[in-house]
Protein backbone atom coordinates (compact mmCIF):
# COMPACT_ATOMS: atom_id res chain seq x y z
CA UNK A 1 0.00 0.00 0.00
CA UNK A 2 3.00 2.31 0.45
CA UNK A 3 3.15 4.30 -2.79
CA UNK A 4 6.72 5.02 -3.99
CA UNK A 5 8.02 8.20 -5.57
CA UNK A 6 7.15 8.64 -9.24
CA UNK A 7 4.18 6.26 -9.27
CA UNK A 8 1.72 9.18 -9.20
CA UNK A 9 2.45 12.30 -11.25
CA UNK A 10 3.49 15.61 -9.69
CA UNK A 11 0.18 17.55 -9.95
CA UNK A 12 -1.87 14.79 -8.30
CA UNK A 13 0.83 14.16 -5.68
CA UNK A 14 0.90 17.86 -4.86
CA UNK A 15 -2.88 17.99 -4.62
CA UNK A 16 -2.89 14.97 -2.33
CA UNK A 17 -0.24 16.66 -0.22
CA UNK A 18 -2.44 19.73 0.22
CA UNK A 19 -5.40 17.54 1.22
CA UNK A 20 -3.22 15.60 3.65
CA UNK A 21 -1.87 18.76 5.30
CA UNK A 22 -5.38 20.15 5.70
CA UNK A 23 -6.64 16.86 7.10
CA UNK A 24 -3.78 16.55 9.59
CA UNK A 25 -4.37 20.15 10.71
CA UNK A 26 -8.03 19.30 11.40
CA UNK A 27 -6.95 16.14 13.21
CA UNK A 28 -4.63 18.17 15.45
CA UNK A 29 -7.58 20.31 16.53
CA UNK A 30 -9.88 17.35 16.97
CA UNK A 31 -7.34 15.36 18.97
CA UNK A 32 -7.40 17.99 21.70
CA UNK A 33 -10.93 16.87 22.56
CA UNK A 34 -9.93 13.19 22.64
CA UNK A 35 -6.71 13.27 24.63
CA UNK A 36 -6.14 13.90 28.30
CA UNK A 37 -3.43 13.08 30.81
CA UNK A 38 -4.62 9.49 30.98
CA UNK A 39 -5.06 8.76 27.27
CA UNK A 40 -2.11 10.70 25.80
CA UNK A 41 0.42 7.97 26.73
CA UNK A 42 -1.83 5.38 25.07
CA UNK A 43 -1.69 7.38 21.83
CA UNK A 44 2.10 7.11 21.87
CA UNK A 45 1.92 3.39 22.54
CA UNK A 46 -0.62 2.96 19.75
CA UNK A 47 1.60 4.78 17.25
CA UNK A 48 4.57 2.64 18.31
CA UNK A 49 2.52 -0.54 17.94
CA UNK A 50 1.29 0.44 14.47
CA UNK A 51 4.85 1.33 13.44
CA UNK A 52 6.21 -2.02 14.62
CA UNK A 53 3.32 -3.97 13.10
CA UNK A 54 3.71 -2.26 9.73
CA UNK A 55 7.32 -3.41 9.59
CA UNK A 56 6.19 -7.05 9.78
CA UNK A 57 4.76 -8.60 6.62
CA UNK A 58 2.58 -11.69 6.47
CA UNK A 59 1.97 -13.80 3.33
CA UNK A 60 -1.45 -13.40 1.70
CA UNK A 61 -0.98 -15.08 -1.69
CA UNK A 62 1.71 -16.59 -3.87
CA UNK A 63 4.54 -14.07 -3.98
CA UNK A 64 2.48 -11.42 -2.17
CA UNK A 65 2.64 -10.18 1.40
CA UNK A 66 0.82 -7.57 3.42
CA UNK A 67 1.06 -5.68 6.68
CA UNK A 68 -1.18 -3.93 9.17
CA UNK A 69 -2.42 -0.49 8.12
CA UNK A 70 -3.62 0.28 11.62
CA UNK A 71 -6.08 3.11 11.01
CA UNK A 72 -9.13 1.32 12.37
CA UNK A 73 -7.24 -0.05 15.37
CA UNK A 74 -5.78 3.35 16.27
CA UNK A 75 -9.16 5.09 15.92
CA UNK A 76 -10.91 2.56 18.17
CA UNK A 77 -8.23 2.76 20.86
CA UNK A 78 -7.56 6.52 20.99
CA UNK A 79 -10.24 8.22 18.87
CA UNK A 80 -10.57 8.97 15.14
CA UNK A 81 -8.73 12.31 15.12
CA UNK A 82 -5.88 10.96 17.20
CA UNK A 83 -5.88 7.79 15.10
CA UNK A 84 -5.28 9.87 11.97
CA UNK A 85 -2.35 11.56 13.69
CA UNK A 86 -0.86 8.26 14.88
CA UNK A 87 -0.87 6.69 11.41
CA UNK A 88 0.32 9.91 9.74
CA UNK A 89 3.32 10.13 12.08
CA UNK A 90 4.14 6.49 11.41
CA UNK A 91 4.04 7.07 7.65
CA UNK A 92 6.23 10.18 7.95
CA UNK A 93 8.87 8.34 10.00
CA UNK A 94 8.82 5.37 7.63
CA UNK A 95 9.25 7.63 4.61
CA UNK A 96 12.05 9.69 6.15
CA UNK A 97 14.08 6.97 7.87
CA UNK A 98 13.28 3.75 6.05
CA UNK A 99 12.32 4.87 2.52
CA UNK A 100 9.10 2.92 2.97
CA UNK A 101 6.83 4.99 0.74
CA UNK A 102 8.02 7.98 -1.27
CA UNK A 103 8.23 11.45 0.25
CA UNK A 104 6.54 12.98 -2.79
CA UNK A 105 3.79 10.38 -2.34
CA UNK A 106 3.41 11.02 1.40
CA UNK A 107 0.13 12.85 0.86
CA UNK A 108 -1.25 9.93 -1.16
CA UNK A 109 -0.17 7.45 1.52
CA UNK A 110 -1.69 9.51 4.33
CA UNK A 111 -4.99 9.77 2.45
CA UNK A 112 -5.10 6.02 1.79
CA UNK A 113 -3.76 4.60 5.03
CA UNK A 114 -4.76 7.24 7.59
CA UNK A 115 -7.85 9.08 6.39
CA UNK A 116 -9.69 6.32 4.53
CA UNK A 117 -9.02 3.53 7.01
CA UNK A 118 -10.09 5.68 9.96
CA UNK A 119 -13.18 7.08 8.26
CA UNK A 120 -14.42 3.75 6.92
CA UNK A 121 -13.23 1.42 9.68
CA UNK A 122 -14.15 3.54 12.68
CA UNK A 123 -17.40 4.68 11.08
CA UNK A 124 -18.51 1.09 10.51
CA UNK A 125 -17.37 0.10 14.00
CA UNK A 126 -19.50 2.78 15.64
CA UNK A 127 -22.47 1.99 13.40
CA UNK A 128 -22.37 -1.68 14.36
CA UNK A 129 -22.08 -0.87 18.06
CA UNK A 130 -25.44 0.89 17.85
CA UNK A 131 -27.23 -2.30 16.84
CA UNK A 132 -25.15 -5.02 18.51
CA UNK A 133 -25.33 -6.05 22.16
CA UNK A 134 -23.09 -3.91 24.33
CA UNK A 135 -20.62 -6.66 25.13
CA UNK A 136 -16.87 -7.17 24.68
CA UNK A 137 -17.49 -9.89 22.08
CA UNK A 138 -19.73 -7.57 20.07
CA UNK A 139 -17.13 -4.80 20.22
CA UNK A 140 -14.45 -7.20 18.98
CA UNK A 141 -16.74 -8.32 16.16
CA UNK A 142 -17.46 -4.72 15.20
CA UNK A 143 -13.72 -4.00 15.22
CA UNK A 144 -13.15 -7.00 12.94
CA UNK A 145 -15.82 -5.80 10.49
CA UNK A 146 -14.52 -2.23 10.45
CA UNK A 147 -10.95 -3.31 9.84
CA UNK A 148 -11.74 -5.89 7.18
CA UNK A 149 -13.69 -3.31 5.13
CA UNK A 150 -11.26 -0.43 5.65
CA UNK A 151 -8.33 -2.08 3.84
CA UNK A 152 -10.00 -2.76 0.45
CA UNK A 153 -11.66 0.68 0.79
CA UNK A 154 -8.18 2.21 0.90
CA UNK A 155 -7.26 0.14 -2.18
CA UNK A 156 -10.32 1.50 -4.00
CA UNK A 157 -9.33 5.08 -3.19
CA UNK A 158 -5.77 4.42 -4.35
CA UNK A 159 -7.15 3.08 -7.63
CA UNK A 160 -9.07 6.34 -8.07
CA UNK A 161 -5.92 8.37 -7.41
CA UNK A 162 -4.01 6.20 -9.88
CA UNK A 163 -6.72 6.85 -12.47
CA UNK A 164 -6.11 10.58 -12.03
CA UNK A 165 -2.33 10.60 -12.04
CA UNK A 166 -0.81 7.17 -12.59
CA UNK A 167 2.49 7.28 -14.46
CA UNK A 168 2.72 3.67 -15.63
CA UNK A 169 1.10 2.09 -18.67
CA UNK A 170 -0.81 -0.50 -16.62
CA UNK A 171 -4.54 -0.26 -17.23
CA UNK A 172 -6.92 0.91 -14.50
CA UNK A 173 -8.73 -2.42 -14.66
CA UNK A 174 -5.57 -4.39 -13.92
CA UNK A 175 -4.56 -2.05 -11.11
CA UNK A 176 -8.02 -2.27 -9.55
CA UNK A 177 -8.15 -6.06 -9.80
CA UNK A 178 -4.67 -6.49 -8.32
CA UNK A 179 -5.02 -3.91 -5.55
CA UNK A 180 -8.52 -4.73 -4.40
CA UNK A 181 -8.11 -8.50 -4.69
CA UNK A 182 -4.92 -8.62 -2.66
CA UNK A 183 -6.13 -6.10 -0.09
CA UNK A 184 -9.28 -8.09 0.58
CA UNK A 185 -6.94 -10.83 1.82
CA UNK A 186 -4.76 -8.34 3.68
CA UNK A 187 -7.92 -6.98 5.29
CA UNK A 188 -8.61 -10.35 6.88
CA UNK A 189 -5.22 -10.33 8.59
CA UNK A 190 -5.75 -6.71 9.61
CA UNK A 191 -9.15 -7.56 11.04
CA UNK A 192 -7.82 -10.44 13.11
CA UNK A 193 -5.06 -8.30 14.63
CA UNK A 194 -7.49 -5.45 15.29
CA UNK A 195 -10.16 -7.62 16.89
CA UNK A 196 -7.67 -9.48 19.10
CA UNK A 197 -6.01 -6.25 20.24
CA UNK A 198 -9.28 -4.48 21.00
CA UNK A 199 -10.64 -7.52 22.83
CA UNK A 200 -7.46 -7.83 24.90
CA UNK A 201 -7.48 -4.18 25.97
CA UNK A 202 -11.20 -4.32 26.75
CA UNK A 203 -10.58 -7.32 28.97
CA UNK A 204 -8.17 -5.45 31.25
CA UNK A 205 -8.83 -1.71 30.80
CA UNK A 206 -12.12 -1.07 28.97
CA UNK A 207 -12.04 2.56 30.08
CA UNK A 208 -9.02 3.15 27.83
CA UNK A 209 -10.75 2.06 24.60
CA UNK A 210 -12.09 5.31 23.18
CA UNK A 211 -14.49 3.75 20.71
CA UNK A 212 -16.14 1.48 23.28
CA UNK A 213 -16.22 3.65 26.40
CA UNK A 214 -19.93 3.07 26.74
CA UNK A 215 -19.21 -0.59 27.41
CA UNK A 216 -17.18 0.17 30.50
CA UNK A 217 -19.26 0.17 33.66
CA UNK A 218 -18.37 2.97 36.06
CA UNK A 219 -16.92 1.96 39.37
CA UNK A 220 -19.49 1.79 42.14
CA UNK A 221 -18.75 2.32 45.78
CA UNK A 222 -20.82 -0.12 47.78
CA UNK A 223 -21.25 0.48 51.50
CA UNK A 224 -20.20 -2.34 53.73
CA UNK A 225 -23.09 -4.28 55.22
CA UNK A 226 -24.03 -3.22 58.68
CA UNK A 227 -22.85 -5.50 61.45
CA UNK A 228 -24.92 -6.30 64.48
Amino acid sequence: MHVPDGFIDAPVSAGAGVVAVAGVALALRGARRELDDRTAPLAGLTAAFVFAAQMLNFPVAAGTSGHLLGGTLAAILVGPWTGVLCVSVVLLVQGLLFADGGLTALGVNIINMAFVTVLVGYGLFRLLLRVLPRTRAAAAGAAFAGAVVSVPAAAVVFTGIYALGGTTDVSIGKVAAAMIGVHVLIGIGEALITALTVSSVLAVRPDLVYGARGLAKPLELRPEPATV
